[in-house]
């Protein structure tokens, strides 16, 4: 290690806007991973691939089963690394082969429907999420390695949420518009584009990590030889970050299954599926100025009361979208800023807070990420799987590329609740377990 890396600077280190810039710049990619799956596997398992609605649901699911188990291992990893090598650079760049899994995920050979293609489909969603997985442990460690305070660090996030805010707007306005035909060369010609704007992004974000960590110190991770399972232990013995992990697992179940449901919403509401575009840029536009906006309310009450409060106006926003057909596109439109001004302030506050829990426990940095990671992955798996269950109670009936079916009243209605009263009620869930959680109080 070199002392460029060791050297430590104060709390209240300044981050420099370039090297936050490089650093950030990695969330475009992540962003493209994040939206893609979330908003389009569903979609393509049951109306490309004749994937039966619960089956493409398990499709979804059961990859991320391992994520439950990898992603604090490689937290494990990742510290015991950087305590011998004095940084985490060598696992993001192995993440940059996430682009190889994209693809092939969504380049589903012709021979293959049904139960043989969502067996394709779930495999290279394993290697992708594993890949995955290896960038966003370390690169989500990043701000808890750096040595500065309660507000810098939200900060970075604020950067990071800036930069992942444009990647979730890019991808989910060109992913859709990008396969709007609906045949499977161009979801394979979507997926091939937009790998290539992952493995880019992630190569810039690795020259923003060495700088950030130049600059500010390098926090090495405490303790020597531990295991994944004791980790976790750790964690989840620490009653606060328990509680914040609790609720980003609802929070994130909640969105994406939101970003899932989508497609389904303006193509069976509204009858016009080029309206997932609309919607996705109405979802995602706001946040790129609500992310400022949040930080500074963030400075005024603090996280939580602000974290708090973006949870209720997604209960809120949720349930109004029940009336769409009453209130028309253009009024939906609008609930539908107003979530995405809650999502921004979701993202910033619930994130920025884990590196908040770190430094209040003294604890090894890359673990606590590791299961916050893991965390995230189980919601984005579970949010699209519940969706799919209550399509398929509703009785929704899944067709090829090129076929059309009408769709019975009760699986209409399940498309409809399914995007509206569920994410209500599980934000709700979210918010219980958030109400818990002291770590601002102690932070502040």
């Amino acid at each position: 290690m070199s002392a460029l890396d060791t050297a430590a600077a104060p709390a209240a280190g300044r981050a420099r806007g370039g090297d936050l810039g490089r650093y950030a710049t990695g969330s475009l990619g992540m962003g493209v991973w994040v939206t893609v799956p979330g908003l389009l596997l569903l979609y393509f398992l049951t109306h490309t691939l004749g994937v039966p609605s619960f089956l493409a649901g398990l499709t979804l699911l059961l990859p991320k089963i391992v994520d439950a188990v990898v992603h604090p291992w490689l937290g494990t990893l990742s510290d015991r690394r950087a305590r011998r090598t004095g940084h985490r650079r060598g696992m993001l760049a192995f993440g940059l082969l996430l682009g190889i899994a994209m693809t092939a995920m969504f380049s589903v050979p012709p021979a293959l429907s049904g139960g043989t293609a969502a067996l394709w489909v779930g495999f290279w969603f394993i290697v992708g999420n594993l890949l995955f997985a290896c960038f966003q442990v370390p690169y989500l460690t990043t701000p808890s390695d750096l040595e500065v305070g309660y507000h810098e660090r939200t900060r970075v996030f604020m950067f990071r949420m800036l930069f992942l805010t444009v990647g979730l707007l890019g991808a989910g306005v060109a992913a859709p518009a990008l396969v709007e035909a609906g045949g499977r060369g161009d979801y394979a010609r979507m997926a091939l584009l937009l790998s290539v704007v992952m493995v880019v992004s992630g190569a810039v974000a690795i020259t923003g990590v060495r700088g950030l960590t130049r600059h500010l110190g390098f926090r090495m991770p405490d303790g020597e030889g531990h295991s994944f399972v004791e980790d976790v232990r750790v964690a989840m013995r620490d009653r606060d970050f328990r509680a914040l992990v609790l609720s980003y697992l609802f929070t994130g179940t909640t969105t994406h299954l939101f970003l899932a449901a989508v497609p389904f919403y303006t193509e069976y509401v509204f009858d016009d599926g080029k309206l997932t575009a609309v919607f996705m840029g109405a979802f995602l536009g706001p946040a790129v100025i609500a992310g400022p906006a949040w930080m500074w309310f963030s400075k005024r009450i603090g996280k939580q009361k602000g974290l708090l409060l973006c949870q209720a106006v997604f209960v809120a926003g949720s349930l109004a979208l029940l009336l769409g057909e009453m209130l028309g596109v253009a009024a939906s439109v609008g609930v539908t800023v107003l979530l995405g001004t809650a999502f921004a302030g979701l993202q910033l506050f619930a994130f920025s807070m884990v590196p908040d829990a770190v430094a209040a426990a003294g604890a090894r940095a890359g673990a606590y990420t590791g299961v916050w990671t893991a965390t995230e992955a189980t919601g984005t798996a579970i949010g699209p799987y519940i969706y799919s269950a209550v399509l398929a109670a509703g009785g929704f009936v899944s067709v090829t590329a090129g076929e059309s079916v009408a769709q019975s009243d009760a699986a209409l209605t399940a498309v409809l609740v399914g995007f509206t009263v569920v994410p209500a009620v599980v934000m709700l869930v979210a918010m219980v377990f958030q109400a818990r959680c002291r770590l601002d109080r102690n932070t502040r």
